[in-house]
């Protein structure tokens, strides 16, 4: 079974944005990831509603929102409002878990939660049944462009084994580092989703790649 493919918008090119999500729209991404930082939760602010309006304006594929800032519930209805289909959270940053992913559905969103690499996956274990998608963090979050950190395999087994055990549905997403080298790996590990940045937008052909990280279970 193919996987889902995020493309990260955090690597497009911000000068030729609607041409890269124009390129999107022509390939076989079911997703596209935006990374939403403020300089607080991590060390790196990237933007926010804006960017968010003009590709929704120009996309009906799934605005799959990563909010890595602290108190996301402020802001759940005017991710709403402007065209997120879907927000995932960071445990890390959330006192009340629950409330907030509670809120986020209660709007009509799909709910996450992310874990950053240090974050064991017990942690998840007393919201797996409440969310959709679990995000494991195959870098530690702040900046695109980062190595691959090989212990996401085995997180990615871990979660696959809790969200069994709890008879969640919840989809398995990984973010960081991600490419043509650990793809299919990731996908034999249980991954249902994955983001890649660099892995996209870098390549000579990116609607080839996300093509090929898409089947890369096949080879």
């Amino acid at each position: 079974m193919s996987v889902i493919v995020a493309p990260s918008v955090l690597s497009a090119d911000f000068a030729h944005l609607g041409r890269d999500i124009d390129m999107l729209n022509g390939s076989e991404a079911e997703w596209i990831h935006i990374d939403v930082m403020d300089g607080s939760f991590v060390p790196n602010i990237s933007f926010g509603f804006p960017i968010l309006q003009a590709i929704r304006k120009q996309t009906r594929k799934f605005c799959d929102v990563h909010l890595m800032i602290v108190q996301p519930e402020r802001y759940i209805k005017q991710f709403k409002d402007a065209g997120a289909d879907h927000l995932t959270i960071h445990l890390e940053g959330n006192v009340h878990l629950d409330s907030v992913i509670r809120e986020i559905k209660a709007q009509g969103l799909s709910a996450g939660v992310a874990i950053n690499p240090a974050t064991p996956v017990s942690e998840l274990k007393e919201v797996i049944s409440l969310i959709d998608v679990v995000l494991v963090m195959s870098v530690n979050p702040g900046f695109g462009g980062q190595k691959f950190i090989p212990n996401a395999l085995n997180k990615v087994r871990e979660t696959r084994d809790l969200i069994a055990q709890a008879g969640s549905k919840a989809k398995i997403e990984v973010d960081g580092g991600v490419g043509l080298e650990n793809a299919g790996s990731l996908i034999e590990a249980g991954a249902d989703v994955l983001v890649a940045g660099n892995a996209v937008f870098g390549a000579s052909d990116p609607v080839k790649t996300i093509s090929a990280i898409k089947n890369a279970a096949a080879k």
